[in-house]
């Protein structure tokens, strides 16, 4: 049984608060440049959302910027600590991706699938038990 915190997050200092209902259409660790230069690190884990399971309180500002597929990804994160909360993609209406890193309970979700492989530091571990894709699948 999920604990109380499994279907919430929110950011570092805590502006932002969200809640999130139901189970992830599909979770991803992302290599892309993008999602590198975003996260800090190796790479993000996105768990995808129906728009209607997500609520939030609080304000986001949003960074633009069109992905590969000329798509745009638009990256909301608190104008005060600077937390990623999530994305959309122009791509994917009606979708939101749950930056897992700011679910308060991050074992809610599991990756199913690694997308940019190819774009991994050579220093990044990629767990080659699941789907994994050099680039962005068709």
């Amino acid at each position: 049984m999920p604990n109380e915190n499994s279907n919430s997050g929110g950011c570092l200092c805590g502006q932002v608060r969200y809640k999130i209902s139901g189970e992830p259409a599909v979770v991803g660790d992302c290599y892309c440049t993008d999602c590198r230069k975003a996260s800090g690190t190796s790479h993000c884990t996105h768990a995808a959302f129906p728009e209607p399971a997500f609520s939030m309180q609080g304000e986001l500002s949003f960074f633009d910027k069109p992905a590969d597929s000329g798509n745009v990804v638009s990256r909301g994160f608190c104008p005060v600590c600077g937390s990623a909360v999530y994305s959309t993609n122009s791509g994917m209406p009606g979708m939101i991706f749950v930056r897992a890193s700011s679910l308060d309970d991050p074992d809610r979700v599991t990756p199913s699938m690694t997308v940019y492989a190819s774009r991994a530091p050579a220093w990044a571990i990629i767990d080659e038990q699941r789907p994994s894709f050099p680039e962005m699948p068709g």
